[in-house]
């Protein structure tokens, strides 16, 4: 009985110090790398993701939104962890077995580093990974033998250790994996006055309404599959042309910079978004229309399809004529790409959901047969053109008493041609006031409707009238697949 509370004492500080050195693990790998692919939380949150039975990854996508991507990036830490922690202990226990102390600081270093340079490729990398835990090891298995207050046992004298020695890790190594993480775009192009005076003349277009963006966003969303952006620099980007052509394009990114550039707005809509969801903005990009350097290479497949693969192995699939009036995009609000938004490159496919613009665009692929994109391969509604929908989010009471409800409505291409209100829960409807409309293919329009109040609380509904007559249809539908349908609707009081 006594041996066995001998190695249950023994057994709860390395699982202790195990999960210690796990974290610091994670620390040393983005101390070394930055928040970057090689970033060994990366890969892992990649395969998690891959192997994730679709029905899963639809419904976290569906429910959490923006939280999946947490709990993604959180699961991966913790299998990292849980990894390097159960190396520790197994470790630990051969080294008792065999009296050999040496063993559990080798084995974890040296099983750390082989793991993370397998996971990543990177083997120099790998070793900022890998020399915290076995640090954290060596004290835990030096500690004991220090001087210490007799009240503090052995374990406890390793645990405290390796808690010190995480807290001194976390600190330096949150401080040097800033540093490390790429700051890439975000600089004003050259050329700028007439993106600047479109600027202006959109913010003075604008509704000013509390609890509704202007008509170019603040805050533009973002949602990729993965929870760590591609790190690709303009000098080695190069965008081919491949496939069913005549003969392969390559272009560089100054060449792109040297073409003839347009500036216009549009508004991106994430289908996995929920119907009065904020995953919908616009910007306005600069950029050259793609569908002349797909001309280039002559195409000739036989499906008029093309697959858009970026750096993230990302990919979707386009019917050739929907690239009419695509952008090739480098510039966002006049400056360039910032790195969440595909710089240096991406693609603008007007009217499409917002899935499937691709960014860190690498390779255009004319294809010969059609085939699915990533996210139809998971059951969602690929390349189509989005809902119209009209949303719900500025409530305000004005100083004279009256009530201010508005929002901004999106029809793709087609465009808006009415929003209606009613403050009666749909039994009547009243127009709503629009801004004008900002110049590009496929960009939204604020409204906004004022009323006196009725007295007590009452329900404000809305809906839109896309530009070809098309009334927003009120049947209410999740959204996955197709993306939310339905009017929105709000108690106000």
């Amino acid at each position: 009985m006594s041996r066995l509370r001998v190695q249950a004492s023994n057994a709860l500080p390395a699982l202790l110090i195990g999960l210690i050195a796990g974290f610091t693990a994670v620390v040393g790998s983005y101390a070394a790398a930055g928040f970057t692919p090689s970033f060994v939380v990366t890969p892992v949150t990649n395969w998690i993701r891959e192997t994730s039975p679709a029905v899963v990854t639809n419904s976290i996508i569906e429910n959490l939104g923006s939280l999946g991507q947490t709990l993604l990036f959180s699961s991966a830490v913790t299998l990292v962890v849980v990894g390097v922690a159960a190396l520790v202990v197994g470790s630990h226990s051969l080294g008792q077995r065999l009296n050999n102390r040496a063993l559990p600081v080798v084995a974890t270093t040296v099983g750390t580093w082989a793991f993370v340079a397998v996971t990543t490729g990177q083997a120099l990398l790998a070793l900022g990974a890998a020399l915290p835990p076995g640090a954290v090891v060596l004290l835990s298995v030096a500690t004991p033998s220090l001087p210490m207050p007799e009240p503090i046992d052995s374990g406890r004298r390793r645990v405290l250790s390796g808690g010190l020695t995480l807290a001194g890790f976390s600190l330096a190594g949150y401080a040097v994996g800033r540093r490390r993480t790429p700051n890439l775009g975000g600089e004003p192009l050259a050329g700028n006055a007439n993106r600047q005076q479109l600027l202006e003349d959109a913010a003075e277009k604008s509704f000013s309404m509390d609890g509704a963006e202007p008509l170019v966003s603040e805050n533009f969303y973002t949602v990729d599959i993965a929870n760590v952006d591609p790190t690709v620099d303009e000098a080695q980007w190069e965008l081919t042309i491949t496939g069913e052509v005549d003969e392969e394009v390559t272009l560089g990114y100054s060449e792109l910079r040297e073409m003839a550039s347009v500036d216009r707005f549009e508004t991106l809509r994430c289908v996995g978004e929920s119907l009065n969801g904020k995953k919908m903005d616009t910007a306005l990009w600069t950029g050259v229309p793609l569908q002349d350097l797909v001309a280039r290479a002559g195409p000739n497949g036989g499906c008029d399809c093309v697959r858009l693969r970026a750096a993230d192995d990302y990919y979707q699939v386009f019917p050739m004529d929907a690239l009419e009036d695509s952008l090739l995009a480098y510039g966002m609000n006049g400056n360039a790409l910032p790195r969440g938004h595909g710089y240096p490159v991406r693609a603008l496919i007007p009217g499409h959901w917002g899935e499937i613009q691709v960014k860190w665009l690498s390779e255009i692929e004319v294809l010969d047969q059609d085939a699915e994109g990533y996210w139809e391969q998971k059951g969602w509604h690929g390349t189509g053109p989005v809902e119209t929908v009209a949303k719900l989010h500025a409530v305000n009471d004005l100083p004279d008493g009256r009530n201010e409800v508005g929002g901004h409505a999106y029809a793709g291409i087609r465009g808006i041609q009415q929003v209606e209100v009613s403050t009666d829960g749909g039994s009547t409807w009243n127009e709503a006031e629009l801004t004008e409309p900002l110049e590009g293919v496929s960009v939204w329009r604020q409204w906004r409707y004022r009323y006196d109040p009725p007295s007590g609380s009452h329900e404000v509904v809305v809906r839109a009238t896309d530009g070809e007559g098309r009334l927003q249809p009120s049947e209410e539908s999740d959204s996955y697949p197709s993306g939310a349908t339905g009017w929105v609707s709000k108690t106000v009081q």
